[in-house]
């Protein structure tokens, strides 16, 4: 199974939420006789992954990602501009005698190497990033993506991520989704199992959880609520939910214990071990809700 645990707005509580589901369910505090469960951790957050702030991993492995961008040979350039006219994204100019690539707005395609009529483009790798994975003490297996800084596509490497090292048969799987709902976020939850949408009781925050549950609702996603900071804002988050027939799974007080803990680097269950049991039956819940081709 595989939940994707997204916001619309950041500062909501995600990464909160998705460190303690991930510790209640793969750590040692079960039932006796029950086993834990088999977790992948998956910080797609890979503009500011960190979520091994809370789960420290030790990581064994890194490997270095990027796209293939055009390499222009010019003494076998004509510059007829036949790479410029099939560039979508504008990433490649002929001005004059000159061929001009752009690698921050490259996607890789590979148009512009294929449809050059002299073969005079090759493709060089352009590292924009990496891949980490290690685990940690509690048995949860954790994997990161990390954008370098200043390169602008952060999708590439969030594809590269959730294929790197694929999961085992019966793995639980935890994507840690960007904020917002742009191209990195719809990567990151493209091909769950189930939305995990953490939200707050402001007007920003029901503002974003609309944007969030449009964006499930295109990729046909079962969706369930998570509202943090419960207490701060007003009802209308819960209206909303009531509204549209999404089930609110877990509230999260306004608590200063959560905000001092986070400030320290503690996953909430860690620090405040009575939410472990209110996790385990999240999962639970979830579980219910994801048909039966996705569950555990």
């Amino acid at each position: 199974m595989i939940i994707a645990v997204a916001s619309g707005k950041g500062g909501t509580g995600k990464t909160t939420v998705a460190t303690s589901l991930a510790l209640a369910a793969g750590g040692s505090r079960h039932a006796p006789g029950s086993d834990p469960v088999d977790v992948l951790y998956l910080d797609c957050d890979v503009e500011a992954p960190n979520a091994h702030l809370f789960l420290k991993p030790t990581f064994q492995q890194h490997r270095e990602v990027g796209i293939l961008i055009p390499d222009v040979e010019e003494t076998l350039c004509t510059h007829c501009g036949r790479c410029a006219e099939v560039c979508q994204y504008h990433a490649i100019a002929v001005l004059g005698k000159k061929t001009l690539v752009f690698p921050q707005l490259c996607h890789g395609c590979g148009s512009c190497t294929r449809e050059c009529p002299e073969g005079a483009i090759r493709e060089k790798l352009n590292v924009i990033g990496a891949l980490e994975h290690g685990s940690t003490a509690e048995g949860v297996e954790f994997r990161r993506g990390v954008l370098e800084i200043g390169e602008p596509m952060a999708v590439p490497i969030i594809r590269q991520l959730k294929t790197w090292l694929p999961a085992r048969p019966g793995q639980l799987v935890i994507r840690d989704s960007p904020p917002g709902t742009s191209c990195p976020v719809v990567e990151t939850v493209r091909g769950a199992d189930f939305l995990l949408l953490v939200t707050e009781p402001t007007p920003f925050g029901l503002h974003d959880l609309k944007l969030a549950v449009a964006v499930a609702a295109e990729l046909a996603i079962p969706v369930g609520v998570v509202i943090n900071r419960d207490g701060l804002g007003d009802q209308r988050v819960d209206d909303f939910c009531t509204e549209v027939g999404i089930p609110i799974l877990l509230r999260i007080p306004f608590d200063r214990r959560i905000a001092e803990a986070v400030s320290r680097g503690q996953a909430l269950v860690t620090a405040l071990p009575e939410y472990y049991p209110q996790f385990e039956a999240l999962l639970e819940q979830i579980t219910r809700a994801v048909p039966e081709r996705g569950r555990l």
